[in-house]
């Protein structure tokens, strides 16, 4: 598919063909239930962002069995969709089995949707001895081919995590033939749908979304860079006028995402932050840290103790849920770097405006509270590198006490090829000594969580500008329970 393009009406009672050309996807599973979703398209890249679609309401059928080839289907239903949510489907099937695999698939008319393999979670506060997921981020569709989900998909994990920059907005051609479109940055509804439907039509990302439920959460360029609540990055640019090409970007977000319904937006808002739990091992905290942060400003007002990244609402939602935990692991699942980070090799000092260093006092809040929590992890993305980082309870100390683990997850293909290392990371290593690894392939870390250990895998590709790459593991490192902190495993 090549371009965007005008798609011809469908009378009304019009048979549809191939509708299912974005592929199957599951989220956020309870024990008892779990998110079904697709979206009908026949003509994925048509410019009025309706995937060809006719003019009228659809019934959608969905079955969830036990086995591929549905003999012994567990539910089943109907649910209508239309124009107004771009055709998506987002069904909540209920009345699971915790801890069972399922398979599901969608059907209109005569038409089938490929199946899908899914994951309910444990009971809640049950005893479980082991929980498989990965965590990625950023899979620009010019920068490289999704050879690294297509590996993702052969696992076995209970979930995977995605961190922000499913998309991007720009309008980049990039050098390999897998141009954006539109061929422009995307502004509007009809656009970001086309977009998000360029990005769902790779065979390697539909094949990940069907291998096992995902748990998602957006960044910035789902949107536009840097965003910060109401504020555009652009200059000049009124709130009002940024919050109405917001609502257009989560709107279709949702619609192309394994969201629940409690995750629907409403007008620009869409409430993001959530909590999965899995058994008594894992309490994984979902941030979103766009829509309520204060904008990014220069160094010397970045330690403002009133500046805030999560906003209040979901910062007191993070302390209550931290401090009740039951949980040996509490997982941060976020998107910007949390750990301190200075680029500079010696003073002065250089600090991302767009990280947690830029909101300082709210960073080293929540880093004391992750003190006092059971087996603290952070997990980031964003920065397309993989890092292994010491979260410390002084970062101007290096001698002071390791509090939590933070472990970064390089970029699927934003950044393209990749590297060993760059030029300043040496730099980065020596002027921050809790930063612990540094690594610029791509691919996604994997992780194997027990009641003693958390083993995280950096599996890699060596180069995403072409198809093929064998995935490998670059470095693994263990946080024992009880012991922050991350050591490499030879």
């Amino acid at each position: 598919m090549s371009s965007a393009h005008a798609a011809a009406p469908t009378p009304r009672g019009t048979v549809i063909n191939e509708p299912f050309t974005l592929g199957v996807a599951s989220g956020d599973p309870f024990h008892d239930s779990v998110v079904l979703w697709t979206r009908l398209a026949p003509d994925p890249l048509a410019e009025d962002g309706l995937g060809g679609m006719p003019d009228r309401t659809v019934e959608v059928e969905w079955q969830v069995a036990h086995d591929e080839r549905f003999s012994d289907v567990v539910t089943s239903g109907t649910f209508e969709t239309g124009p107004e949510h771009a055709y998506s489907v987002h069904v909540e099937a209920e009345g699971l089995r915790p801890r069972a695999d399922y398979f599901y698939r969608f059907r209109v008319g005569n038409e089938i949707s490929p199946v899908g393999r899914t994951r309910t979670a444990p009971v809640p506060g049950s005893r479980l001895d082991r929980f498989a997921f990965a965590f990625a981020s950023c899979q620009s569709y010019t920068h490289g081919h999704y050879t690294a989900q297509a590996h993702l998909a052969e696992e076995d994990l209970d979930l995977v995590a995605f961190l922000g920059d499913y998309i991007y907005e720009t309008g980049d051609q990039g050098e390999i033939g897998r141009g954006h479109l539109p061929p422009a940055e995307v502004r509007t509804l009809a656009e970001y749908r086309v977009r998000h439907a360029q990005y769902k039509s790779d065979t390697g990302l539909q094949a990940a979304h069907a291998a096992f439920p995902w748990a998602v959460v957006f960044d910035d360029h789902e949107l536009e860079n840097n965003w910060a609540d109401d504020t555009s990055y652009e200059d000049d640019v009124p709130p009002e006028r940024f919050l109405e090409r917001r609502e257009q970007a989560l709107k279709a977000y949702y619609e192309h995402m394994p969201l629940r319904s409690a995750q629907r937006p409403d007008g620009p808002d869409l409430h993001l932050y959530r909590r999965l739990s899995y058994g008594n091992l894992v309490d994984l905290h979902l941030l979103d840290t766009r829509q309520y942060r204060d904008p990014q400003v220069e160094e010397d007002e970045r330690g403002d103790p009133d500046r805030t990244l999560l906003g209040a609402d979901q910062r007191r939602w993070l302390s209550s849920g931290l401090s009740s935990s039951r949980a040996i692991w509490n997982v941060l699942a976020q998107q910007v770097f949390f750990s301190q980070r200075d680029f500079a090799d010696g003073p002065p000092h250089e600090f991302s405006d767009d990280a947690w260093d830029n909101y300082e006092a709210e960073r080293n809040a929540v880093r004391d509270e992750l003190a006092r929590t059971a087996n603290p992890v952070v997990l980031t993305g964003d920065v397309h590198a993989n890092y292994v980082v010491d979260v410390k309870a002084d970062f101007g100390d290096p001698d002071s006490e390791t509090v939590a683990t933070e472990l970064v997850g390089t970029s699927f293909t934003s950044g393209q090829d990749g590297s060993e290392q760059n030029p300043g990371d040496e730099d980065q290593l020596r002027g921050n000594p809790h930063i612990k690894f540094i690594n610029r392939h791509r691919g996604y870390v994997r992780n194997t969580v027990t009641p003693e250990q958390w083993i995280a895998d950096y599996r890699v590709v060596d180069h995403v500008s072409e198809p093929g790459a064998p995935i490998r593991d670059r470095a693994t490192f263990v946080i024992g329970t009880g012991e922050p902190g991350a050591r490499p495993q030879v």
